[in-house]
């Protein structure tokens, strides 16, 4: 299809180095974009799609502002997707301010740097893609959870507000919010697998999933490349939930 044909785009994927954000990576550059991965290193994942990987701490703004500006000199990106992410666990009584500062400062501060500063170069062009990845858990409360679901929450507010101002340049801000996915992440907060947050832990006031299985990372990349690609140039602010019915549509 025409519209999945990214050929002569340049891409910027954060995150890149594992789970999401490389599937993303890798399922541009199969499309034809000119892909640039960020993140803050890289697995020794089998790539069967080469893309240009750039090291970067994403938690240090200044770091992020150095490496867009230097970037900016050889394209500026067509797409950005924020796919980077981290996830810290802990209740009320434990969770330190290390733990909230560092969601924050990924999954926050992170997305605030590369769209501040690639937004002058977009409106100037006037045209642009972003797509952010959050979470379902921007949407509902969990326990034990309250920084990462506070960091999420905040990045949906933000890329929104960012849409509606970019709007009028004809730079589109979209989110992707996923439930369970089966990477790192998911696999190091559940190491006895993923049957029972299908089924639903009551004792947590979490529901169970409708689908009866968790997402794989392609799943939620097709979620992004759509909204990414032109078949979605009407779309912007909006926020697509990809968890298999979990928390029922919120």
């Amino acid at each position: 299809m025409a519209a999945f044909d990214f050929s002569g785009r340049h891409a910027w994927v954060t995150g890149a180095g594992q789970g999401i954000g490389w599937q993303v990576a890798q399922q541009l550059t199969a499309l034809g974009a000119d892909v640039t991965g960020f993140d803050l290193a890289f697995s020794q994942l089998p790539a069967a799609y080469a893309f240009r990987r750039q090291t970067l701490d994403l938690s240090r703004d200044g770091d992020v502002q150095a490496c867009v500006a230097d970037h900016l000199h050889h394209a500026v990106p067509d797409i950005l997707i924020n796919a980077a992410g981290i996830l810290r666990l802990g209740g009320l009584d434990n969770l330190t301010m290390a733990d909230w500062d560092a969601c924050f400062a990924v999954n926050v501060r992170a997305v605030f740097s590369m769209i501040r500063a690639l937004s002058p170069a977009m409106k100037q062009r006037q045209r642009g893609s972003i797509v952010t990845v959050s979470s379902n858990a921007a949407h509902v409360p969990r326990l034990n959870m309250a920084a990462y679901c506070a960091s999420k929450a905040a990045v949906r507010s933000f890329a929104q507000c960012a849409a509606l101002e970019l709007a009028p340049f004809a730079v589109r801000c979209n989110l992707v919010s996923p439930g369970s996915t089966d990477t790192p992440m998911l696999r190091a907060m559940l190491p006895d697998g993923y049957q029972r947050t299908i089924d639903g832990l009551p004792e947590q006031y979490k529901l169970g999933i409708p689908l009866g299985k968790v997402a794989t990372p392609a799943d939620i990349t097709n979620a992004v490349i759509f909204l990414a690609s032109d078949l979605a140039g009407h779309i912007t602010m909006h926020d697509l939930v990809v968890d298999g019915g979990a928390t029922l549509a919120a």
